[in-house]
């Protein structure tokens, strides 16, 4: 069904440093198949007060909120969900008559993946970035019960932070460490960043990993998952990830759950732009 905006539309947007397509064309076309009256556009800022501010004021009802700004929104909103008061960083708004309240779907969508794909519990892994979106994994994988794990950042301010926050060590490199599970939480393999070429970790140690998890979703296929797939590995893609929180996203801001059929036909279509 092809929807005509009116006066009554509700509007749904995207605030992220590097705007794609996916969310934008994911929600659209779940509008279009369940006949809701509502469009959806992505969107970035220099002004993250005024971006927010100005989802109060226009009675815009969601918010998907991206890097970098998971954390910085927090001071913005009213109030936090428990799934992201919990980890300190956000990455839905939801706006219900200017009452702004955070949730966190990554952390949703982390745990539902680990447990879809059969990642042992006892697995020991290695978690490369320390920002918002590695709070989410990190914490995901903290509460699935994997105890043995390493959290790598360069930044040892966040990185012990986070590490110290949930029991796991904390190096400044992989070094010549080789886990089980390798996790990827930063830009490294993103299109149109600065290391869009570049491996998320050594290759030596994605040749002793059993499990290659890249959370980074444009492409779908980093280089990191391209070796890891081509080895036989394990692997979880940032397509994966971003495809379930946009779906609970959807249900919070519609109050609408579309069914198996609906969702896999919405992934295609995103896919596809």
């Amino acid at each position: 069904m092809q929807m005509t905006p009116n006066k009554d539309t509700q509007l749904c947007m995207s605030l992220s440093g590097r705007p794609g397509n996916f969310g934008l064309r994911f929600h659209n076309h779940l509008y279009e198949q369940l006949g809701l009256n509502f469009y959806y556009k992505a969107f970035t800022s220099q002004d993250l007060p005024g971006a927010v501010g100005g989802i109060r004021a226009l009675g815009i009802r969601g918010c998907g909120v991206s890097m970098p700004f998971k954390e910085a929104c927090i001071a913005l909103v009213d109030e936090l969900d428990p799934s992201a008061a919990a980890i300190q960083s956000i990455n839905t708004i939801v706006n219900t008559n200017g009452h702004l309240k955070a949730y966190n779907t990554d952390y949703i969508a982390i745990a539902q993946l680990l447990q879809h794909h059969a990642v042992p519990k006892e697995s020991t892994f290695a978690l490369r970035g320390s920002g918002g979106m590695a709070k989410a994994v990190a914490s995901a994988l903290r509460d699935g019960g994997y105890k043995n794990g390493l959290i790598v950042a360069r930044n040892e301010t966040t990185g012990r932070a986070l590490a110290d926050s949930l029991g796991y060590e904390w190096q400044a490199e992989l070094g010549d460490r080789r886990p089980q599970m390798l996790i990827n939480v930063t830009p490294i393999g993103m299109t149109g960043g600065a290391e869009a070429d570049q491996l998320a970790f050594e290759p030596a140690a994605i040749a002793a990993a059993e499990t290659v998890f890249d959370v980074v979703a444009i492409p779908s296929e980093t280089p990191l998952i391209v070796r890891a797939q081509a080895q036989g590995k394990r692997v979880i893609t940032g397509l994966e990830v971003i495809a379930i929180q946009a779906l609970e996203q959807f249900v919070l801001y519609t109050g609408v759950r579309p069914n198996h059929d609906q969702f896999d036909k919405a992934v295609a279509f995103a896919r596809a732009g």
